[in-house]
Formats: C-alpha cells, sequence, structure tokens
C-alpha cells in the first residue's frame, strides 16, 4: 500500500467516516474511494454494500476482480435515558458490538448500580451531546418520554444525519414531538426519518421485548440501508 494511501486511509478512520481501498485483481491498481465520493465509482453499488456490511473481500464486476479494503468506524448507541427498557438493551447492545453510551441527567436513574460496565453520563444531553462527535455510524434512541431530555438528542442527530434516531412515545406525543421540530426548522425530510412510535413491530410489551424491538431496528438501519439521510420509511412498534 502506498504511504499516501495509507496515510489518507488513517485520516478518514480519525475523524470516523468510512472509505474503501480497490485493489484490481491481478495487477494490483489501486483507488482510494471516501464514503463522500461513492456516488461516482463505477462500483458504487457495491463498495455502498460493503461499507453496510463492514467487511473486506473480493468481488466481481464486469468480468473483473477486485479486493476490497473496508474501513468502516465502529457503531455507535447512544440512549437518552436511563429506564427499564435501557436495562434491558445495554447487554444486548453490547452483545451485538455496539459502543454503547447512556444519558440521563436524573441521577436517580442514571445510576452505576443499575447500569455495570457501561458509559453512563449524568448530564444534560444538550450539554453533553455536542462533545461526543454523532455522525452517520451513530445511533441515537430516546426513551424519557420527557422533551426537555429528548428533543436536544434528536434535534442533534437529526442535524448530525445520524443512521438512526428512534423516540418512545405514543403517536400523539410524536404528534406534539413533530411540531417542536418543526418550530425549531428542521424540515418534513428530517422528521421523517425518526423511528416514532420506537422499534420493529413484534407487539412487544416487556421493556425486554421492547428492547429486542429497538435493537433490531437499529440493526436493519445499519446494515439495510445506505449510511446517509434515507427516505421516509414506516414506523415500528409503539411503545
Amino acid at each position: 500500500m502506498r504511504f499516501d494511501v495509507l496515510a489518507a486511509m488513517n485520516g478518514e478512520r480519525a475523524a470516523r467516516r468510512a472509505c474503501v481501498l480497490v485493489t484490481e485483481m491481478p495487477g494490483g491498481d489501486q483507488r482510494f474511494v471516501k464514503a463522500a465520493d461513492l456516488a461516482s465509482d463505477p462500483l458504487a453499488e457495491i463498495l455502498e454494500a460493503s461499507l453496510r456490511t463492514g467487511k473486506s473481500g473480493m468481488v466481481e464486476h464486469e468480468g473483473r476482480s477486485y479486493f476490497l479494503t473496508v474501513q468502516a468506524p465502529p457503531a455507535r448507541l447512544i440512549v437518552i435515558g436511563a429506564v427499564h427498557i435501557t436495562q434491558a438493551l445495554a447487554p444486548m447492545a453490547r452483545v451485538a458490538g455496539f459502543d454503547l453510551t447512556i444519558i440521563d441527567p436524573r441521577t436517580a436513574f442514571a445510576t452505576l448500580e443499575r447500569f455495570p460496565d457501561v458509559t453512563l453520563i449524568a448530564d444534560w444531553p444538550q450539554e453533553i451531546i455536542p462533545t461526543l462527535g454523532l455522525d452517520r455510524y451513530t445511533a441515537v434512541a430516546c426513551f424519557t418520554h420527557d422533551p426537555k431530555i429528548d428533543d436536544p438528542g434528536i434535534e442533534a442527530a437529526l442535524s448530525a444525519e445520524c443512521f438512526y434516531v428512534g423516540a418512545l412515545g405514543s403517536r400523539k406525543t410524536h404528534g406534539n414531538r413533530v411540531q417542536r421540530l418543526k418550530e425549531k426548522g428542521f424540515s418534513d425530510e428530517q422528521i421523517a426519518r425518526i423511528k416514532a412510535p420506537i422499534g420493529v413491530d413484534i407487539g412487544a410489551v416487556s421493556p425486554a421485548e421492547i428492547a429486542v424491538s429497538v435493537l433490531a431496528e437499529i440493526v436493519l438501519s445499519l446494515r439495510k440501508k445506505p449510511l446517509r439521510a434515507d427516505a421516509p420509511q414506516r414506523a415500528g412498534a409503539a411503545a
């Protein structure tokens, strides 16, 4: 690998931006493709699919063979609200490989006894989220039902084009949320990206079942859709 290519890949890694090194086989000709430049590459669809899986490997295109060295940032999950659903979700998210952060300013909920071995921040989202560097490899799920706590996380996630933005609450609750977001200047297209009611519709009832439905929806958003602002999609289960 050329030094300039290696330096470029290291720069993208440090910035949590995805990229692919395309090596034509057997000749060895290489080109470096940033995620922002995928659309203009001849292998655009193949590269996009590879970034969603995060896996390197051989591919075939129009009778030619290529080895794709895929570099995708580890997916992060930021949960707003240290509630019962979050207690069930935390171990599942870790097993699924997500880098998990839980934020809740309510110190009665955000305790190490309830959330051992987790990055737990007992602070207001509007204070801490700007320091976290949200991006297209970040999922944000909001569970408090309190606009003062949930809304800043949703607003930041939409602005950063996070690959997943979900919020707990009834359709009426979400309708009120939509109105607040519109008043803040968010577009209909941006607001439509919010999964609300949150979770895949599996008829979830208990906190653990809701956690399963939410994690399934997050994985679906990560693996089956392009990592950019996507088109509106049917929301999942009510919670």
